[in-house]
């Protein structure tokens, strides 16, 4: 943590981050973003390195977060960077790989090729001990491996470094202003020793959600933004659209009889879905195919990479590299940015003896108090 001294009645406090699995930089724009102030003090974060596999999401990641240290967004497997040699961080932030925690899939959690990646976090946390950390999962997590999974990571992440106090917390981004329900779990761990306790900052939008509409059309995407390419659908795909309603999809009864799909077996919701234009969106995937991108409410297409990173609250500004198909993996995969920017102030709130409306996590209800008080103990 940098105390940089302005005048003799300003200061900047800064905490120095880095992160692992960056992605496009969901979080770390969120980060870049979040700004505090408590009398003569400003509180900031400021990016040291990040790393992730994937090259388009890396080269998207320094055009928009590093781009005055492009060098230290670190392009390879986790498992191949030495991290004796990371330079010194305050704060570490992890969305470890959700593939083994999903709902969707075979839900393999920590016994899959994905699951045990959440120990390079803990890595860091033993090698760095940084102040404090945000780790982050899909909300399967919770119920992976019988629940099992996640009281293991929980229980190895306390016990990192010199240990951390940890809030975990099923954030419903719709409740805190996102135009979409997406649903994750974040960790934050602050150290033991700083003697700092985090509250989960109150939803701000618990009972008026942003709409789709409003996310997409409020204001309306210029022509020519950058990532805004429109898909070119059959006229039969045009015809099937335009019988179904908002909300609905590809199973909606009022399709005629020609143009239905032949599906036999399961059939997932989100085939073909349109948006509800006065909900918020459904979440947005980084993945599949014919009938999982999305679709408008009001048009018979689907939306662009563009409009989906409208409605992960990526700014028009916001530049993805790489082409269509990757640029698509690199919005869905990504936290809303403006929803982890609230996260990120809490901490930097906390830090900052700055007060904030606050709910308990409902997780630790349903716990046992035995692992609740081992994990909070101090």
């Amino acid at each position: 943590m940098r105390v940089i001294v302005l005048t003799k009645k300003e200061e900047k406090v800064v905490f120095r981050m880095g992160e692992l699995f960056s992605g496009p930089g969901g979080l770390g724009l969120g980060a870049k973003l979040a700004n505090v102030n408590n009398k003569s003090t400003n509180y900031k974060i400021e990016h040291v390195w990040a790393n992730d596999i994937d090259e388009d999401a890396c080269r998207t990641y320094r055009e928009n977060i590093m781009p005055n240290n492009p060098e230290m967004v670190i392009n390879k497997p986790v498992e191949e960077i030495d991290i004796d040699e990371l330079p010194k961080i305050d704060a570490l932030s992890f969305g470890f790989p959700c593939n083994d925690f999903s709902i969707v899939g075979e839900q393999k959690g920590i016994d899959g090729d994905y699951g045990p990646l959440y120990s390079y976090g803990v890595k860091v946390l033993k090698k760095h001990n940084p102040k404090w950390f945000l780790a982050e999962n899909v909300g399967g997590l919770q119920s992976s491996n019988d629940g099992e999974a996640f009281k293991i990571i929980l229980k190895e992440l306390s016990e990192s470094g010199k240990g951390y106090i940890l809030t975990p917390h099923l954030y419903k981004f719709e409740e805190y202003g996102i135009p979409q329900k997406r649903h994750r779990i974040i960790i934050i761990g602050i150290r033991k020793d700083l003697d700092v306790k985090f509250k989960i900052p109150k939803p701000t939008h618990p009972n008026k959600y942003v709409s789709a509409k409003e996310a997409l059309e409020n204001p309306p995407i210029p022509e020519d933004a950058e990532n805004h390419k429109f898909t070119r659908h059959t006229k039969k795909v045009k015809k099937f659209l335009s019988h179904i309603p908002p909300g609905e999809n590809a199973w909606y009864e009022g399709i005629p009889e020609e143009l239905r799909l032949n599906v036999k077996g399961a059939r997932m919701s989100n085939i073909y879905k349109r948006l509800s234009p006065e909900e918020p969106a459904y979440t947005v995937t980084g993945s599949g195919g014919g009938g999982t991108h999305m679709y408008h409410y009001s048009e018979p297409r689907a939306l662009t990479n563009r409009e989906r990173a409208r409605l992960q609250t990526f700014q028009d500004d916001f530049i993805f590299k790489g082409n269509k198909g990757s640029i698509r993996k690199q919005v869905g995969m990504a936290v809303p940015p403006m929803g982890a920017k609230i996260i990120y102030e809490a901490v930097l709130k906390t830090f900052a003896g700055v007060d904030y409306e606050s709910i308990e996590s409902e997780w630790w209800e349903k716990q046992d108090k035995k692992l609740q008080m081992e994990l909070l103990k101090v």
